[in-house]
């Protein structure tokens, strides 16, 4: 059906679409704000697969560390630091020193060192109470030297170097959690020493809350410290 030509709906010439040839093209301005949005998004995703890329790797040495046993003979042990409650060790502290006694008696190393402080206000140090364990525990006082000065892992490291170059220590044999391994190699070979982890048997499983949370721990600590945050 053909209608009048007087029912047809004139359209207004705003409305009406332009010629693709006369459509009026991006300004320069336009573009350049589409190319910084670009550039951006894809800084923005390969900072995230690369943080992504970086947590994987230091998992994967935390886990690998904390499976394997490298304790040989060497010239010393050490123990690193943990919790203790008014001279008494920490479950934690006690397996770590009790895992020490184990190496030392099959012979691997004829002198223990213990290591870390305590708080300024306490009258025990983390490597006192590990020195006195070790005593009471058949050790004899000329192989346990206690360092009881370092506040953290780091400077357990550090003075772990200190008391090697003044003893002439070539080679340790390091004792701590598995999860903690790791981050003590490389903290101990940045500070010039060879050593080998040995990580102190766990008696009972670890809730999953807690490993988690050991896990996150390590890993922001050795990315803090490769990044020289602290």
């Amino acid at each position: 059906m053909i209608l009048p030509k007087d029912n047809l709906r004139s359209v207004p010439r705003s409305e009406r679409r332009a010629p693709r040839s006369e459509r009026r093209a991006p300004s320069a301005e336009h573009r350049t704000r589409l190319t910084r949005k670009s550039i951006l998004l894809w800084i923005l995703c390969a900072a995230v697969l690369a943080s992504l890329a970086w947590v994987l790797w230091v998992y994967g040495q935390i886990r690998w560390y904390s499976h394997r046993d490298e304790a040989r003979p060497a010239d010393a042990i050490a123990v690193f630091g943990a919790a203790e409650y008014d001279g008494r060790p920490s479950p934690v502290l006690r397996a770590r020193l009790d895992h020490a006694l184990e190496l030392y008696r099959r012979g691997l190393a004829p002198l223990i060192i213990t290591l870390g402080g305590g708080d300024p206000t306490d009258l025990h140090s983390e490597g006192g109470v590990g020195h006195d364990y070790l005593l009471a525990h058949g050790v004899p006082e000329s192989a346990i030297i206690a360092e009881t000065e370092s506040a953290n892992t780091e400077q357990s490291a550090e003075r772990l170097a200190v008391i090697a170059r003044a003893n002439d220590l070539k080679n340790i044999d390091v004792v701590s959690d598995g999860t903690h391994l790791f981050r003590i190699h490389a903290l101990c070979e940045h500070d010039g020493l060879t050593v080998y982890t040995s990580p102190r048997l766990v008696a009972r499983s670890i809730p999953q809350k807690q490993r988690i949370q050991r896990l996150l721990h390590e890993i922001a600590s050795y990315t803090a410290w490769r990044l020289h945050l602290h």
